[in-house]
């Protein structure tokens, strides 16, 4: 808008101008080497303007011809630049589509049409392992990290090859060298944690902790996890050197950080029992079951109580389930010592419990109970034999489950021995194959449902 209002002052002043002009034409004579030119001020007006916008033409006209073969180099470079991304980006899309021959194509191209080897560079490295070749792989990612542009991108590569040939010392060599540069990425970081805690440099790892939450990557709550479990590994390798006071004040802060961490207490408390300090350990033991209930806690717990003989340990699980009486695992314990006692009507009453109305969800392990007790009771046969028969279909019991990859283990880790994850092992019922599930609930209605009685 105030573009057109210029214009148009523009065109009202020189037709003021000109209106002028006309009104006071006013007379000119020029004498020059005997000729004599006469005529009018607005003529010559006229005159001067249509020289100016000649020669301006003419000026234009060879700033032209002077730039035409830098603008059709320009244009020509442009292409191929435009066709070298193109290159660029259709083989990246080949590299995630898992396309090694139109990845390897598309490289070549790139490589003519951009000729920069930084830019490059990264995808050659991925079609070269698409292609499954790790030594080409390597040489374009250990060439990206001579160049400060893809220094970065080439460790990151070259930490995935060491990984993968299971090379850890190599690939936390590369890791720290990454760190150094950028402090602040989220992925470094995580990954110089992960290599010090798969090769069990855990006080290293702790270090590391701190950097991340100094940049905001892990919360405070994360943190106190990690470090329960640093202090906890810490902890179990000064008790397999000898020094069990340092393995004891380690787990007291894994403890202190994380007071429901299972394995750290029951630890603990059986450190404690071995230096008569019974009385702190039942303590710790029932304020961890009060929170988090866990099979492993009971064992500890009736060294804790001196709960040496049956009835004594019946006595000592009845104490600790008071903590959190409706959990299931509480009723499972008192079962079990009440099994053990040849207490069956007890036994009877909490496996009542347990089962409910549904027989359909009974996880194995409470199958197996009434199959004992049937058959210890009632020396009845058929019944524990359908119990057992049961338990076979039902539910797996629970076990230490790795949020990762599924990987069951008995004994809780700090690092899944299958994908190297840090502290993703939970308690709970492993996952049951999905298809193998219906025929289950199939066979599983199919018995007899008065077994329990």
């Amino acid at each position: 808008m105030f573009r057109v209002l210029l214009y148009l002052l523009a065109v009202i002043v020189a037709v003021a101008v000109l209106a002028w002009l006309a009104d006071h034409p006013g007379r000119l004579a020029i004498d020059w080497q005997g000729y004599r030119i006469e005529t009018s001020v607005a003529v010559l007006v006229i005159l001067v303007a249509v020289v100016a916008g000649l020669a301006a033409a003419g000026y234009r006209a060879w700033l032209a011809l002077r730039r035409a073969p830098r603008q059709v180099s320009q244009a020509w470079h442009g292409k191929r630049r435009r066709q070298g991304y193109q290159a660029l980006t259709r083989g990246m899309v080949a590299v995630a589509a898992g396309d090694p021959d139109e990845a390897s194509r598309q490289v070549k191209r790139a490589e003519v049409l951009l000729n920069d080897p930084p830019l490059t560079m990264l995808l050659s490295a991925q079609a070269a392992q698409l292609n499954g070749d790790d030594t080409a792989a390597e040489t374009f990612f250990r060439a990206m990290t001579d160049e400060p542009e893809t220094e970065f991108l080439g460790l990151r590569g070259l930490m995935a090859q060491a990984i993968k040939r299971g090379d850890s010392e190599g690939a936390l060599k590369l890791a720290r060298r990454a760190y150094r540069l950028r402090p602040k990425s989220k992925w470094v970081a995580k990954s110089l944690f992960d290599l010090h805690a798969r090769i069990g440099r855990w006080l290293d790892a702790r270090v590391t902790t701190d950097d991340l939450v100094r940049n905001r990557i892990l919360s405070k709550n994360e943190s106190r996890r990690y470090k329960a479990v640093l202090a906890f590994q810490i902890g179990l390798t000064a008790r397999e050197s000898g020094d069990l006071s340092e393995a004891m004040k380690k787990l007291k802060q894994a403890v202190d950080l994380e007071p429901e961490f299972v394995p750290a207490v029951a630890l603990l408390a059986t450190l404690s029992v071995g230096q008569n300090r019974t009385r702190k350990a039942a303590a710790m033991i029932e304020k961890a079951w009060a929170a988090n209930p866990h099979p492993e806690l009971v064992s500890p717990y009736w060294e804790a109580m001196k709960a040496g003989t049956a009835l004594e340990r019946v006595k000592a699980t009845q104490k600790l389930s008071k903590s959190n009486p409706d959990h299931r695992e509480s009723h499972m314990a008192v079962v079990r010592a009440m099994l053990d006692a040849q207490l069956w009507g007890e036994a009877r009453a909490h496996l009542e419990t347990l089962t409910g109305d549904g027989l359909d969800d009974l996880e194995a392990r409470v199958c197996r109970m009434w199959a004992e007790l049937e058959e210890a009771e009632h020396n009845d046969i058929a019944k524990a034999h359908a119990w057992l028969t049961r338990a076979s279909l039902a539910s797996s019991d629970p076990a230490w489950v790795c949020a990762t990859c599924g990987n069951t283990v008995p004994d809780w880790s700090a690092i899944c021995g299958n994908c190297g994850s840090f502290d993703s092992f939970s308690w709970r019922t492993p996952p049951h194959v999905t298809h193998l599930e219906s025929p289950r609930r199939q066979a599983v209605a199919a018995l007899p449902a008065a077994e329990k009685t």
